[in-house]
């Protein structure tokens, strides 16, 4: 007999799934916010640095850009781990991200050592992506702020 889901019906071949869903939909969230709250927090508290960073970098409007990664990276992280506004967030997240990886990690135009750190990059955010759009598909679980409040 498999597990039974919410609506009481036997779910067969989950492998015991539905009886960890929300820890694991916890953990999973606190795996995907760790890189951006900490990358955001590193931009945050040396701002001068990332917009120069940006700048150098040739990012379009480095100052504009710098606060709206900090808002993203490091708030969005956040509310990503513990749960708030899930869905929403999980797609601007994608969207960040997947701009991320085509404006900061363009290995198709680079050769050598570059190009291998930044293929590896741009496929690491790719697959951040992919956790994004099943969070936004599942939700954000039992443990966390939406549960308590009832949206998304």
């Amino acid at each position: 007999m498999g597990a039974v889901n919410r609506e009481g019906e036997i779910m067969r071949g989950t492998f015991g799934a539905e009886t960890v869903r929300d820890g694991v939909l916890l953990v999973a969230r606190i795996f995907l916010a760790l890189l951006f709250v900490v990358f955001g927090w590193e931009k945050l508290t040396g701002f001068a640095g990332t917009v120069a960073y940006f700048s150098h970098g040739g990012v379009p409007l480095p100052f504009l850009a710098a606060v709206i990664a900090v808002v993203a990276e490091f708030f969005g992280g956040l509310a990503i781990a513990i749960g708030l506004f899930t869905r929403p967030v999980a797609l601007l997240l994608a969207l960040y991200t997947l701009g991320t990886a085509i404006l900061g990690h363009h290995f198709w135009n680079m050769s050598g050592a570059a190009r291998m750190e930044n293929e590896i990059n741009f496929l690491k955010n790719i697959g951040l992506i992919g956790g994004f759009l099943l969070l936004y598909l599942t939700g954000a679980g039992r443990y966390s702020v939406d549960d308590k409040i009832n949206v998304f």
